[in-house]
């Protein structure tokens, strides 16, 4: 199955709250991406049907074998693309918002590029 940004965006919130405060809900989702609760039901479900994740009765969202690599990656390549326009001078509020929109296009060739620039920086 091919993989949707949004999709990615979904998984990669879940492993920032999954880090940050050691779970995740649909709520928690709903609040930091700004978008409705019905929508994340809807993705929540997709994701559950296709193997990323898994839910517990308590609403508990975690991460499957399947979806952790793929949000590890995401939220690894936002990190990697704000540290590297931070370091050209972009306000860091912009450089987030620019590392998300292009943390799922990015080719492997040029994201290697910056990560191996700001490692020997």
């Amino acid at each position: 199955m091919n993989i949707y940004e949004s999709a990615e965006d979904y998984l990669e919130q879940i492993l920032v709250l999954l880090e940050e405060k050691g779970y995740a809900r649909s709520t928690d989702i709903a609040e930091s991406l700004g978008v409705t609760k019905p929508s994340v039901s809807v993705a929540m479900k997709k994701l559950r049907e296709n193997g990323y994740i898994s839910m517990e009765k308590g609403g508990l969202i975690s991460l499957t074998d399947k979806g952790y690599p793929i949000a590890r990656r995401t939220y690894d390549r936002h990190l990697t693309l704000t540290k590297f326009f931070v370091s050209l001078g972009v306000d860091e509020v912009i450089a987030r918002k620019d590392a998300c929109k292009i943390e799922h296009d990015i080719s492997e060739e040029s994201f290697a590029a910056i990560r191996d620039s700001l490692q020997k920086a």
